[in-house]
């Protein structure tokens, strides 16, 4: 006969020989359903969907839903242009980890296939400066 017990936030299931060996009664969902999008089909939204990509659970994961709502649930017009407090909380939050968000003046370095033309000129312009 198989059992388990709980070991504070770990299960521990043990099973009998005759409990491995028998079919597994585990249902997986059917091909047919959509996968879970951002807006759930009763409107709401899908915080756990993987496109937020943890902006909902980062450092500010509260502004970012906040605003996110708001936007999401506006009807101005233009739309969201009555959610510049929660967007402006946001915005001043990130500001506080570039570490994490970015900043406007990141120095990362640009790849090559993204430069202006102008900037690529100048770029051969000074490698044949530079050999000479």
């Amino acid at each position: 006969m198989s059992y388990c017990k709980q070991e504070g936030k770990d299960r521990v299931v043990f099973v009998t020989e005759e409990d491995h060996n028998a079919p597994a009664a585990v249902s997986l969902p059917e091909e047919d359903e959509p996968p879970a999008g951002l807006i759930q089909p009763d409107g709401e939204i899908n915080w756990a969907c993987p496109c937020l990509g943890g902006m909902t659970t980062g450092p500010c994961g509260v502004e970012f839903r906040e605003s996110f709502t708001c936007f999401h649930y506006s009807t101005a017009d233009p739309k969201g242009s009555d959610c510049f407090e929660p967007f402006s909380r946001m915005t001043e939050c990130m500001s506080q980890y570039p570490n994490v968000y970015g900043s406007k003046n990141d120095d990362r370095e640009m790849p090559k296939d993204e430069l202006t033309s102008e900037d690529s000129s100048e770029i051969g312009h000074s490698e044949v400066s530079a050999k000479a």
